[in-house]
């Protein structure tokens, strides 16, 4: 059977065209699509159980990978098959399931599988941009309950222009890199990093993306019509039961008004509230509890929820007392760890960073082997949230892909005020000691104190704020530096970093339908406010770098030597090098510039004695005299037709004095002329046309004798 084949093309501004296209691939899965921009192509499909799972929340996965065969590669290492996500792949993923998750309905609890795979590789194309688009198209195309089609675009800022779904080279001249998810009326989620932009032009790159959106939308609403829109699914709807639900709001309510009132802190209020719930639970018997244990959960926290949303509404009052502007307490330290090469700590209300700074050579460096991009990081970031950060005990289970999420906007926050010309690889780490709301802000900020604390010249210092929104119906209340319960009520976290010019990263999650920029404007412009406080905060504590690294840090020399020398410095089987870093101590790292194709010499060590070492041997390899000119020598070894001798500027750099050349009279042993540890005085000829070696001369300074008759 010959498959229907049914597709829509998108066209952009600079003549590329998208493509998605169904009915060949996939045909079992309740939706798929194969989206084509160049020779890349991603193949999304989505699948849901027809029966719901027994759970209060939608047990949704996304899942997107990349096939080394869609680039022509093979994996790497000794298993040759893809295993576990890499950490670009999890923020795909973390990327499309933000914008999908909250248009699926409330009370949908089917698991739900989206899969995008990439097919086929295009090193002009970033395919992670077109991800959300195929997801979307594979939804539409499907009989799943869904609000309205999604999409999402990266946008580029090249020479002041911007461009839709740039291509890797592209960014590396451009100012701005976000990706923005969307629907037809309103923006659903935005991550990206920048080069200190103002407000104004975020908001400018944000509009530009999303009229990009609007066409994409309209082609998936066109392939779905063509395909046949199905109607969507009828599915068993969660329990519910009015009259208790009622009941519990009237008569919890205004007690968790009350509490929530009280500006408690994270303990206090929790307990409070517990003892509520207890109190509520003590008019029903055990069969009545075990009977509608589930309703009566659900039913207590939206009763909570509504209370401590009416109260910011109504009242501007927050959960611990503060104004919807105001930020929590701040204390900062540095220097705290000895060993460290930086370290500090950043404590914000009841959430605190520990970040350490470490240097290194470009062996260090964080290696990406993906289908879709082999590169080194020098700069990196890793953040940890351990489970007693919050009071828990939980077992660990490896990095979770929260962890890399709050990671990567911690990286991409920072990475761009490190100095183009800073020697050192540089990893921070930051451990997430207290936990309520905001640690990967905190992350931020203690990250730039660590770098400045550990000698490393940023360009500026850089804070981070998250902020939270509660609506309801007309009104909103958008409020700064948002508390974990906050956030877990609230309709939002919108965090920004940034410096006192711009700003740098950006992160927003939304769990209602979408985002009006009027809500986004006051935001940005609440957030800028907060950020320059803690940034105050952050430079009375550190008002700058300090001017060198510390006395146990690495310090790190760069040298470049001629392509010639190299196998000189390593020497055969890498003997030479290693020695010397045995020797002095140091880490020794040779490279090769691909331009000039000079040997480029990382030299890092604590100790100046080791670095004047190596630098010593590097001059003694790299030693070349010139021919005519006379230099000191030292003997180091007697033979019998000579003595080998080293340059007394260049110890190591050897050649031979012939015998022929001690003396204007005939020399039957050597020693008569010269002997061990002798230093002499040469004259260089170069490269003697006989023997093809370096000539030395000492005789040839020496008066020559009158010919006898």
């Amino acid at each position: 059977m010959i498959p229907k084949i049914l597709s829509e093309e998108i066209h952009l501004e600079d003549g590329r065209k998208i493509i998605i296209e169904t009915g060949k691939l996939a045909k079992q899965a309740d939706g798929s699509v194969v989206v084509k921009m160049g020779k890349c192509m991603l193949l999304a499909t989505v699948v849901s159980s027809k029966t719901p799972s027994p759970v209060d929340f939608l047990p949704l996965t996304v899942d997107y990978r990349e096939k080394f065969a869609a680039a022509g590669r093979f994996p790497g290492g000794f298993f040759k098959r893809e295993a576990r996500p890499s950490d670009q792949e999890i923020l795909t993923m973390r990327l499309v399931d933000r914008v999908l998750r909250p248009l699926f309905p409330s009370d949908y609890h089917a698991e739900t599988q989206v899969m995008i795979q990439l097919m086929s590789h295009d090193e002009n194309i970033m395919p992670d941009a077109l991800a959300g688009l195929a997801a979307s198209a594979a939804i539409q195309l499907s009989d799943i309950p869904f609000e309205y089609p999604i999409s999402e675009v990266r946008v580029g800022r090249i020479d002041g222009m911007f461009v839709i779904n740039p291509s890797k080279n592209q960014l590396l001249t451009s100012d701005i890199d976000i990706i923005i998810g969307a629907s037809e009326n309103s923006i659903a989620m935005v991550e990206g990093e920048f080069n200190e932009i103002t407000e104004e032009e975020m908001l400018d790159a944000i509009s530009y993306g999303h009229s990009a959106i609007k066409d994409q939308i309209n082609a998936q609403i066109a392939l779905a019509n063509a395909f046949g829109k199905k109607n969507t699914r009828t599915y068993e709807k969660e329990a519910s039961d009015d009259e208790l639900e009622k009941q519990i709001l009237k008569t919890t309510y205004q007690s968790f008004y009350d509490v929530a009132k009280k500006g408690l802190s994270k303990g206090e209020r929790s307990e409070q509230f517990s003892e509520i719930k207890d109190e509520f639970l003590k008019k029903f018997s055990e069969d009545e509890i075990d009977e509608k244990s589930d309703l009566i959960s659900r039913y207590l926290k939206e009763s909570q929820k509504k209370a401590v949303r009416d109260l910011v509404l109504n009242e501007g009052i927050r959960l611990d007392g503060r104004k919807t502007s105001e930020i929590r307490p701040i204390w900062c330290e540095v220097d705290y760890l000895p060993s460290a090469h930086g370290s500090s700590i950043f404590t914000r209300g009841e959430t605190q960073a520990l970040a350490t700074a470490t240097l290194g050579t470009s062996k260090e460096a964080n290696v990406i082997d993906l289908p879709t991009d082999q590169d080194e990081e020098r700069f990196y970031l890793h953040y940890n949230f351990p489970p007693f950060s919050t009071g828990e005990a939980r077992p660990l289970r490896g990095t979770s892909r929260r962890e890399i999420g709050h990671g990567n906007l911690a990286q991409r926050a920072l990475k761009n005020v490190i100095p183009g010309d800073c020697p050192y690889t540089i990893r921070i780490v930051s451990e997430v000691l207290e936990s309520n709301g905001s640690s990967s802000m905190a992350t931020v900020c203690a990250g730039t104190m660590a770098l400045m604390d550990a000698g490393i010249m940023i360009k500026k210092p850089v804070s981070g704020i998250a902020m939270g929104l509660i609506t309801e119906k007309d009104k909103f209340a958008v409020l700064s530096d948002i508390l974990g319960d906050e956030d877990h009520l609230g309709d939002m976290d919108f965090k920004v970093t940034g410096t006192s010019e711009g700003i740098t990263a950006c992160q927003m999650d939304i769990k209602i339908k979408g985002l009006s920029f009027d809500i986004m404007t006051k935001a940005l412009e609440q957030a800028r406010n907060g950020r320059l406080e803690i940034l105050e905060q952050i430079t009375n504590t550190i008002p700058s770098p300090n001017d060198h690294v510390k006395d146990h840090a690495p310090k790190m020399i760069y040298r470049r030597i001629p392509n010639d020398y190299i196998g000189a410095l390593i020497g055969p089987g890498g003997k030479v090098i290693q020695e010397l870093q045995k020797e002095s101590g140091c880490t020794i790292v040779v490279n090769e510039d691909p331009k000039t194709e000079e040997g480029v010499i990382e030299i890092l060590g604590t100790s100046p004695e080791g670095i004047a070492m190596v630098e010593s041997k590097i001059d003694s390899i790299t030693f070349k005299p010139k021919v005519g000119e006379k230099y000191e020598v030292k003997v180091i070894k007697i033979l019998d037709f000579g003595a080998v001798v080293e340059y007394t500027k260049a110890p190591g750099n050897e050649v031979l004095l012939h015998v022929s050349e001690l003396a204007w009279e005939r020399t039957e042993n050597v020693t008569d002329v010269v002997k061990m540890g002798d230093v002499l005085e040469v004259k260089y000829f170069g490269i003697d046309s006989r023997t093809r070696k370096e000539k030395i001369s000492l005789k040839a300074l020496l008066p020559k004798p009158d010919k006898k008759d």
